[in-house]
């Protein structure tokens, strides 16, 4: 046999096992699932893998949403390693939901939800939204009933700012979102952080001075966003 008859056969297998290898390289916790049409991203895999992985501590403190909560470094902001990003870039309240079993499990002293402008994005409508958290915070009242649960609103975004006109374009429905997050709050024994106003300019816009892309924050933003929080941690955490 010559050597082109030896190469052919093995040219065949790998033809054949091509769909699989394609697999393993793409592999790691949630690869099958994505391909098969999860709705999450590889990075919230990434993100959420990650996250099952790193100790739980007594006593932590738990900032939970998407893209804007994962830009924050929390626990270097107030010098507390008790502090625990939970954010994920792109995420959605399903999401959280799907993710939520890792986050309760430390029993955390407190929670700082902020969720759904990604949903806005991906066409979810307000009432779906808010079903969402609803289930988001049943969840942590019957998996850590002890939780110090914090809703906060949402931010306000700016049109200005072409980047993410899928996002930006939401102000009305954000403002209608945080009227029946405010309400949620009290029927569910949370506590309502409206940093809305503190971010807003005028015609109720996301202020270009705590952003760069209508959106996301800068450094300034997050400093606004600490000095809020801040009375709600304790003392050590400032």
């Amino acid at each position: 046999m010559n050597r082109k008859c030896r190469v052919l056969p093995l040219l065949l297998c790998m033809a054949l096992a091509a769909p699989a290898f394609a697999l393993i390289v793409i592999g790691g916790p949630g690869a099958a699932q994505e391909q098969s049409g999860s709705q999450h991203s590889l990075y919230w895999h990434q993100r959420a893998g990650h996250f099952q992985l790193l100790p739980d501590d007594r006593g932590e403190i738990v900032f939970l949403g998407d893209s804007i909560t994962d830009g924050g470094n929390w626990s270097e902001m107030f010098h507390n390693p008790l502090i625990k990003n939970r954010g994920i870039s792109g995420d959605v309240t399903q999401g959280v939901l799907d993710r939520l079993g890792e986050v309760v499990e430390s029993k955390p002293a407190k929670i700082f939800l902020m969720i759904g402008i990604n949903d806005l994005a991906r066409g979810l409508t307000e009432k779906e939204i808010l079903a969402n958290i609803k289930s988001i915070i049943r969840r942590i009242r019957k998996k850590s009933p002890e939780t110090t649960l914090y809703l906060q609103s949402l931010l306000p975004v700016n049109p200005d700012f072409p980047i993410f006109p899928d996002h930006t374009d939401k102000g009305a429905q954000i403002k209608n979102i945080n009227i029946v997050l405010r309400r949620m709050a009290g029927d569910y024994g949370a506590v309502f952080v409206d940093l809305y106003p503190l971010f807003t300019v005028e015609g109720d816009k996301l202020n270009p001075d705590f952003t760069n892309d209508g959106l996301h924050l800068t450094g300034a933003g997050y400093a606004v966003w600490k000095k809020a929080v801040a009375p709600l941690l304790p003392p050590d955490a400032l």
